[in-house]
């Protein structure tokens, strides 16, 4: 007798990446706005604390933590300082995967943008302050669940950010060790280049244990960017970093 083995496709994930940090009712409102259109959809919550209220420098951060992502995933991304205005709600199709958030520069910078569509969509009921909740995960449920979205195309030049440059040369986000992340793609980079930021000059490392405790250091990280760290303490304490501080290269 011939066994037939038959395995059960899961669909991709709706990822979640905002800037409402990790507490408070924001994230879980999200996610239920999802389940409620959507029941059996996998939701992964996969950045809170992007820049608050800086999609200028959460747009670097957005690529790199996508890349890693599986194929066909569905983004939620919000950082949107402007809700509530006229600024557009967009999908945003690449090679690799889907996105929907604000039209403000957050998805300009994925790599291999292939559709914009703006979603004309509206629920019947809307907030003006919370459309992470009312708008953008309904949206996504939507998408996920193969139902109709009304959208309109648009040209890819026509979004925020459209022009900005691929790689910008500032701290783009501080994790909870300290550690600066910048917006400056590591195989860009020269490893004999000195990055200089708060009067003082970095040099490359490989690793945290390349260097004694306490010496400050920057080398390529997990997400294939340029970070500044320092063994063992807070680099962003050791020079007084803040989000969208200027990185020189020497």
């Amino acid at each position: 007798m011939l066994l037939l083995e038959t395995t059960t496709m899961r669909e991709p994930p709706i990822v979640l990446f905002t800037d409402f940090g990790w507490a408070g009712p924001y994230v879980g409102q999200m996610t239920t706005a999802i389940y409620e259109h959507h029941p059996t959809a996998t939701v992964v919550d996969l950045m809170h604390d992007a820049p608050a209220m800086r999609p200028d420098l959460a747009a670097y951060l957005l690529p790199a933590f996508c890349r890693p992502l599986p194929r066909g995933t569905l983004v939620v991304a919000v950082v949107d300082p402007g809700v509530g205005s006229e600024r557009a709600a967009l999908l945003v199709e690449t090679a690799a995967l889907r996105c929907v958030g604000p039209d403000n520069g957050l998805m300009s910078r994925l790599p291999g943008i292939r559709r914009v569509e703006r979603i004309d969509w509206r629920p019947a009921r809307m907030s003006t302050s919370f459309h992470g909740r009312d708008l953008f995960a309904p949206a996504a449920a939507l998408l996920a669940s193969r139902q109709p979205l009304q959208t309109t195309t648009l040209p890819i030049d026509s979004m925020v950010g459209a022009d900005w440059p691929e790689q910008v040369q500032r701290v783009v986000y501080l994790d909870a060790y300290g550690n600066a992340m910048t917006g400056i793609h590591a195989e860009k980079i020269d490893i004999r280049k000195m990055l200089s930021v708060s009067g003082q000059r970095i040099a490359h490392a490989e690793t945290f244990s390349a260097v004694p405790p306490g010496q400050l250091f920057w080398y390529p990280n997990s997400q294939g960017l340029v970070e500044i760290a320092a063994n063992g303490e807070s680099a962003a304490r050791r020079l007084s970093l803040a989000p969208g501080d200027e990185i020189l290269l020497d």
